[in-house]
This record gives structure tokens, sequence and C-alpha cells, in this order.
């Protein structure tokens, strides 16, 4: 008995290049994924804290953190839920300019990033500097919704989206590594998608 033709089978889809191993195109849809219970935090009573191994530590209210310079991302965002989301545009500051000013001590290699919530996690120092991560109150051009993270979460898309901290406050330089949340749980200390780096051992 003959095979199927080849316009019966119909051409195979091509995999989008820009999706990581195991992710799916989410389109529009944003899904929202928390670990706790989202807070209600007004724009008045927020501030960023980068202490540590820093020579001065510094906080910036809602006001002084908008007169820094502004910085952009345009692209992608990964979440260890499968579901990546192209096209997406974010603005706030650089922590590259938050890091300036408070001037890393030559022994700060881990940040711990802290939200109002108590939520943490944990990075390499070289995975937020370079141009690769952000404080971000802006989304779409408009104020960052409150469900992702609003008014300020923080911003490392080349990671997996639990390292993004929602409704962050607080960046920790330490000069060892220390597990945050999700770390302390078994998820990979780093979270690359490109090597899917989901959980421990992997």
């Amino acid at each position: 008995m003959p095979g199927p033709t080849r316009g019966f089978l119909g051409r195979r889809r091509e995999r989008d290049t820009r999706l990581p191993p195991g992710q799916y195109d989410a389109g529009r849809e944003w899904p929202v994924l928390t670990a706790e219970p989202t807070p209600r935090i007004s724009p008045e009573t927020w501030s960023i804290t980068v202490d540590g191994r820093v020579e001065t530590p510094t906080t910036w209210s809602w006001d002084e953190a908008h007169r820094l310079p502004r910085s952009e991302y345009r692209g992608a965002i990964h979440c260890v839920t499968t579901w990546s989301k192209f096209d997406t545009w974010f603005a706030g500051v650089s922590v590259d300019t938050l890091l300036e000013a408070a001037r890393p001590t030559p022994d700060a290699h881990f940040v711990m990033a802290t939200s109002k919530t108590g939520y943490t996690t944990n990075l390499p120092l070289e995975d937020v500097t370079g141009g690769k991560a952000w404080v971000v109150w802006e989304y779409d051009g408009g104020p960052l919704p409150v469900e992702h993270g609003g008014p300020v979460r923080l911003l490392v898309p080349h990671l997996y989206f639990w390292k993004s901290a929602k409704w962050v406050s607080r960046l920790t330089l330490m000069q060892r590594d220390q597990p945050g949340f999700w770390e302390q749980n078994g998820y990979h200390d780093r979270g690359d998608p490109w090597r899917e780096q989901r959980y421990q051992g992997d």
C-alpha cells in the first residue's frame, strides 16, 4: 500500500528560532503567576535600595528614581512554566545606573533581589550588569500593571522570569551566592532558558 502523499501530510511548521527549547509563543497573552498575594503599593511609599557589598549604600524614592536616566528594553521574556512573549516594551532605569551610584566593592559577585512581599531571588552580578537588567515601572507605554509587579519590578529578560522579581525594593550585593525563594525550593540557581536550566541539576 503506497504511503501518504506530501500534499496529504502538509508542510511541516518551522519552529520560531526566537523560542528557547521547551517554550511556546503566548501571543498577546501575559499569564499572571505569583508566589505570594499581590500587594497594593502606592508609588509614594515605594523606594529602591542598593546595599551590601557596596561603598555607598543608596536609596531612591519614586521621584528620585524617575529623575535618573531613562532606559528601555524591547524584546522577549520567557517563563519557566514554558510560555514566551515576544515584542515586549518596558521602561525604567538600568541596574547599571543604580550600581554606578552605589559602587560595588571588588569582592561583590552576586545580587539578592528582594521584593516588598519578602520574595527573594539570587543572581550573579554579571547577569544584572552590562545592559542586561532594569528596574522598570512602564510596560507598553503605560504604568506597569500591579499583577505583573507594578509599580516596579526587576527585569532580567535573558533569564527565566522568576528572576525578574515583582515589586522589587532592594538589591543586595553579596560576596558569596545564596539561594532565593524558588532556588531553595528546587529551581535552578541561574535559570538560562536557552540551556533549559529550570531545576537544580539541569
